[in-house]
């Protein structure tokens, strides 16, 4: 099974912390020199340090940059394909805050759409003619199962995630011809600060951890919360050349939660 990853070039978003991170690592270690994005300069730095370099060649940079900043990530993107074209594009970002869709403020979902949908639109349309050229690319989005399954209480990200979906599947059969695979992965409860956020916000609200964590696990058939790097392994895999004929997917990974046969 081919899973190298020598001589390309992958650009990973969300990359500071949780599920990016651990791709970046599963990346590099498949011979990716990677890009790493996020907000946070300082980590990113510090990242980009641990990252394993073992193949001729082989180096890893980073570029913060907000992706809400619409103008200011089309230029840093640009920059970016400037250099040296991306083949393996990851499209990852921090969730909405939880609560109820019928109490939403409309700007909530404008932000959250800004966020996902219009940042992956703009780092996407930068980066495809590098991949066109090169006659591979890989574009795997980290989403969410709530694309099969709404979750209770996350009423905007719910919405935003389904227009992710939309998105990426129109997209896979647009790029297909070039060489171009687009596919999404839908994490489970894995133990990411986004986990913990959604864990805290229910002691807040007068529960104890255990019995929050209890209540998320008798849904998880595994009986156990992910762990990133399980994640990364899936994110990977699409990326190398053994997925080539894997394109237009939602792959859940998540213990077995998700109910539904599609």
């Amino acid at each position: 099974m081919d899973l190298r990853l020598t001589g390309r070039h992958a650009l990973v978003c969300g990359a500071s912390q949780g599920l990016g991170r651990a791709t970046a690592f599963e990346l590099a270690e498949l011979g990716a020199s990677v890009t790493l994005l996020s907000r946070s300069a300082d980590a990113l730095v510090a990242l980009a340090a641990e990252l394993p370099a073992t193949q001729p060649g082989q180096t890893h940079s980073h570029v913060a940059v907000d992706m809400l900043d619409t103008a200011v990530l089309a230029q840093a993107i640009g920059e970016v394909v400037k250099n040296h074209a991306v083949h393996v594009l990851v499209n990852n970002s921090g969730g909405p805050p939880p609560g109820p869709v019928w109490s939403a403020e409309p700007e909530a979902f404008l932000t959250a759409y800004r966020q996902h949908v219009i940042a992956a639109q703009v780092i996407t349309h930068a980066c495809l003619p590098g991949m066109r050229e090169a006659r591979y690319g890989r574009i795997v989005n980290i989403i969410s199962t709530s694309v099969k399954e709404p979750i209770p209480n996350l009423g905007v990200s719910n919405t935003t995630r389904a227009a992710m979906a939309g998105w990426a599947k129109t997209l896979a059969a647009e790029v297909a011809p070039d060489g171009i695979t687009v596919n999404n992965i839908l994490p489970g409860y894995t133990r990411t600060p986004r986990l913990e956020a959604l864990v805290k916000a229910s002691v807040d609200a007068g529960r104890t951890r255990e019995e929050v964590e209890r209540g998320l696990l008798a849904s998880v058939p595994a009986a156990r919360f992910g762990e990133p790097a399980e994640i990364a392994a899936m994110i990977a895999f699409l990326a190398s050349p053994a997925a080539g004929y894997v394109n237009g997917t939602s792959i859940s990974v998540d213990g077995g939660r998700t109910r539904g046969l599609n």
